[in-house]
């Protein structure tokens, strides 16, 4: 089951709250964020974040061998994400080409390897009949896709029922609820304000 993971989140409001995590207090190991303190600990990089935190929530396979496929499932999302998260960057007269890269690239590669997937063994979920870091990945990666172009979903009933499954789980559906901790994709205003702090 997915765990009610209470967090609280501190953002930099301007360079000099990062340089005073970067050499004051020494907590960014490789002088860049993400950060988490969690356990005692100060955890850097996205995927030793997000490993720990699944394992720590029983999110992260039984074994070894489902731990491997999470992580397949997971870096192959990572994949398309950065696709869409690149997009704010793209120069304007780059922006049509990129769209079209991103929606080859979900209704040809992505989204059908992971509908396969759920068809090959008829489960609910991606990786041993149980909820993993990996569902939650794709399922945020559904929102990001809609978001972009509700159409390319068409194609895919295991994917739609997956997200529905997921997005109903409380804590999940909570998460999804406005005035949430849940971050509106990144657009060219928020890119531009994180670069005046990490430049």
């Amino acid at each position: 089951t997915v765990s009610a993971f209470q967090f609280e989140e501190q953002f930099l409001a301007s360079p000099e709250d990062l340089e005073k995590l970067r050499n004051e207090d020494g907590s960014l190991m490789f002088q860049q964020v993400p950060m988490v303190e969690i356990d005692g600990m100060k955890l850097a990089q996205t995927r030793a974040i997000l490993n720990y935190i699944a394992a720590k929530y029983n999110l992260y396979g039984k074994d070894i061998k489902e731990r491997a496929l999470i992580d397949m499932y997971s870096e192959g999302m990572a994949d398309l994400n950065e696709m869409i998260m690149h997009l704010p960057l793209c120069p304007p007269h780059e922006k049509d080409a990129k769209m079209t890269q991103i929606r080859e690239k979900t209704t040809n590669r992505y989204f059908p390897a992971f509908e396969k997937v759920l068809k090959s063994h008829g489960q609910h979920y991606l990786v041993g009949n149980r909820l993993s870091r990996a569902d939650i990945h794709l399922v945020e990666l559904i929102y990001y896709i809609e978001e972009i172009d509700p159409s390319l979903m068409a194609n895919f009933l295991l994917l739609k029922a997956l997200k529905t499954r997921i997005s109903n789980l409380p804590p999940v559906k909570k998460f999804l609820q406005p005035g949430s901790q849940r971050k509106p994709p990144v657009d060219a205003k928020a890119l531009e304000e994180a670069r005046k702090i990490v430049n």
